[in-house]
């Protein structure tokens, strides 16, 4: 819906944060997003150039959008990553990052040049042998060290761990007891339901769960969230960092929603879980006016979920339609 060129639903809901995929590919292979080694990733051809990236999100920006985080995949393994990035941070946003963490040392004197901050570590556990059954790969020292020293670098480093029972459902305290003495933010995240990551209703361990571990180890008070945070935040006493959930599938926060997404092949998703894509990087190529191919995607979007089913009732992954696996959407 096109109201004083700001993109808002039909529901009045603004999108003011874009979250650009700037590659599919990544150096991990954890499980719940990126299950099979034997995977196809999209050819150079089919994904947004520096230009046409920077180009699609100049016009995202004259359209409101205040926020941009990159995601991957793993966005720093782009041989152009450095260009993109820079190009990026003279535009009037807030500009952010996600990653594994892996890379991160080699970006930070580049992040300090243009005043990128916000740093997204995703991290499943701290226990050596676990991370390598969950990834893949032997970088659990590289990644804990990386993010040490963002930590002491003044970055705002936010740690990403997604809960799962039997799995690592009992560092939960651990990863807490961390923001005791360190300025690390850490978030536990409701396992959500994509294609090939095998998910069951039954392996989450739900927000209310994760407060019933807390409240048995800590003493902690309830903090004020950020307008349109996804996250509910808190802080154990005495702590210098905060914890919070991200109630994704047990509580959404559907309501207040402002997020929109490019894959790394230029295609708008409206909502995480949506099936409906938009190819705005053919359109872009061809030369059409992609504003209104924008406002006309953000105007389909559902109230909820993308339109699926409650998530109690998917029962198989047939339940999810034909979307995406999770490192092909972007997070």
């Amino acid at each position: 819906m096109k109201i004083n060129n700001i993109i808002q639903d039909t529901f009045g809901r603004k999108h003011d944060y874009l979250r650009i995929s700037m590659t599919d590919k990544c150096n991990f292979r954890c499980f719940y997003c990126m299950p099979d080694e034997k995977l196809s990733f999209y050819p150079n051809s089919k994904l947004m150039s520096a230009d046409e990236l920077l180009n699609i999100a100049k016009t995202f920006v004259s359209l409101g959008v205040k926020k941009i985080r990159l995601t991957g995949g793993e966005p720093l393994l782009r041989k152009d990553a450095r260009e993109i990035i820079s190009r990026l941070s003279n535009l009037p946003i807030e500009l952010a990052i996600t990653s594994n963490g892996y890379l991160l040392d080699e970006y930070m004197e580049l992040f300090k040049e243009i005043g990128l901050q916000s740093v997204n570590v995703s991290l499943d556990t701290l226990d050596a042998d676990k991370f390598f059954n969950i990834t893949k790969r032997d970088y659990l020292g590289k990644v804990l060290s990386n993010i040490k020293l963002f930590i002491d670098n003044g970055f705002r480093i936010k740690v990403n761990m997604v809960a799962l029972k039997d799995v690592n459902i009992h560092e939960i305290p651990d990863f807490i007891e961390w923001t005791r003495n360190e300025e690390v933010h850490v978030r536990f995240i409701e396992f959500m339901p994509f294609n090939g990551n095998s998910w069951d209703f039954s392996k989450i361990v739900s927000y209310k769960e994760i407060l019933k571990i807390v409240e048995g180890n800590f003493e902690y008070d309830r903090i004020e969230d950020a307008k349109n945070d996804t996250a509910k935040n808190f802080r154990i006493k005495g702590g210098k960092g905060t914890f919070a959930v991200i109630s994704s599938v047990t509580d959404s926060f559907c309501g207040s929603c402002n997020r929109i997404r490019l894959t790394a092949d230029g295609r708008i998703k409206n909502c995480l879980f949506s099936n409906n894509e938009l190819d705005l990087l053919t359109a872009y190529r061809k030369g059409e006016d992609i504003e209104q191919l924008i406002f006309q995607n953000i105007e389909s979007k559902f109230k909820e979920r993308g339109g699926l089913p409650e998530f109690e009732d998917i029962k198989k992954e047939e339940d999810l339609g034909k979307g995406r696996c999770m490192f092909a959407i972007g997070g």
